[in-house]
């Protein structure tokens, strides 16, 4: 950029000193908007699927009931019928996987699985004292569990291993220990299976995902215990998979699908209801950050337009000292790029400043997950798009007026004595 046109530049902003602070600050908003709500819900989604892939595996193979009334009228029907089943009585099956100890050591060799674990579950009444509350049983081989999942991360003392040498030990979720009203290991709990069988058992360690709908009902036993428990010798009804690669969950799982005759659910098939949400709210938060950029571009087109209008006579005397018609669309656009230049800076000042705040505040966040203070994502993309967005906005808001300035005839200026 020459030096003359940066000063002529610089003596048309500073003309509409307020106007240009005001134009300033939109795009300061705006990008600083941008930065904390990208960092807010990215932050939290991520956080969110993390734990959710920690924990609920990669692939979960399970049987998957069928309705055998529609079966019989697909049968006879067609699969394009239309019917409505009423009164149907669900038809009673062994909720077990039969060749479970094919299916692990099968896909235990695939390269793409670190790998596969065995459960056991099922749902029973948990007691102590006077408290009674409903829990899930998950039955584990501790050892397979830790290559499939990460499960020692959630277990507070790291006393997984207690349910090897101690079959008569469980871990209990965080928030059902605080309903039941335990606040220590070593507690004594009774737990009251469906088919009526009763055993005593001892809490040695509490189980903290994070996930408040799992931390409220999950309980951690030894699986032949369970079995015992359930009355169900040597059966288990799912399996988890942990692979290298969890993008690649759905495509093997549709795999595992075709090869056992099972169910095999992916976690972004397990999570869809959740990260169909998190679409949509990214949606509205982006819709709300281009809404401020716009009223901020609005602001730069109204002070372009504006100087262009009481700048006709400066703009005639420039083209009559031989500036061409690219000059002035230079003049003008490069104000509004240096509008959003400023705005831009000072909007990831204020973006980083206001993530620092909230990492600083310590509070309890509850809902589907629960954490100390705010998740952020504090990833320098953000910052980088930021930037992007301003510039682009402000470019479009002061390319028109700078080509009308471009388009204006001195001479018709001069004779009109504008």
């Amino acid at each position: 950029m020459n030096s003359h046109i940066f000063f002529i530049i610089l003596k048309f902003l500073l003309v509409r000193k307020r106007q240009t602070l005001v134009s300033i600050m939109g795009v300061s908003i705006g990008v600083a908007a941008f930065v904390v709500m990208a960092s807010l819900m990215n932050g939290f989604q991520k956080h969110f699927i993390q734990q959710a892939i920690d924990l609920n595996a990669h692939i979960t193979v399970k049987v998957k009931p069928v309705e055998e009334a529609q079966k019989i009228l697909e049968k006879y029907y067609g699969k394009g019928a239309e019917y409505e089943i009423l009164g149907s009585k669900p038809k009673e099956e062994l909720d077990k996987i039969v060749d479970y100890r094919y299916i692990l050591e099968r896909y235990s060799k695939e390269q793409s699985v670190l790998g596969i674990s065995p459960h056991l579950t099922g749902q029973a009444i948990i007691k102590y004292g006077i408290i009674e509350k409903p829990a899930t049983m998950v039955g584990i081989e501790p050892a397979l569990e830790r290559r499939a999942s990460v499960i020692d991360k959630f277990i507070v003392n790291k006393k997984l291993d207690t349910l090897v040498s101690d079959r008569n030990s469980i871990i209990i979720g965080k928030l059902l220990a605080k309903d039941l009203g335990i606040h220590e290991i070593g507690r004594k709990v009774l737990i009251t299976a469906p088919n009526g069988n009763t055993r005593v058992f001892k809490v040695v360690d509490f189980f903290d995902s994070g996930i408040t709908s799992l931390d409220q009902t999950r309980v951690y036993i030894n699986l032949r215990t369970l079995q015992s428990l359930l009355d169900k010798p040597d059966q288990i009804n799912e399996i988890i998979l942990k692979l290298k690669d969890v993008n690649l969950a759905e495509k093997l799982s549709k795999q595992i699908t075709l090869e056992t005759g099972y169910y095999a659910e992916s976690w972004q098939r397990a999570y869809r209801n959740f990260l169909q949400l998190f679409k949509i709210q990214n949606y509205i938060t982006y819709m709300i950050v281009f809404a401020i950029l716009i009223v901020s571009a609005f602001g730069i087109f109204n002070i372009i337009m504006m100087t262009v209008m009481d700048k006709r006579k400066d703009i005639s005397i420039l083209k009559a000292m031989g500036f061409e018609s690219i000059d002035i669309i230079r003049i003008f656009t490069y104000q509004g790029v240096f509008i959003g230049f400023l705005g831009a800076i000072f909007g990831l000042l204020i973006g980083y400043l206001i993530q620092n705040w909230l990492a600083s505040i310590n509070i309890d966040v509850e809902g589907i997950v629960r954490t100390k203070g705010f998740v952020l994502d504090r990833s320098p993309v953000y910052y980088f798009y930021g930037v992007i967005f301003a510039f682009l906005f402000s470019f479009i808001a002061s390319f028109y007026p700078s080509y009308r300035a471009a388009k204006l005839n001195p001479v018709d200026i001069f004779r009109s004595g504008a």
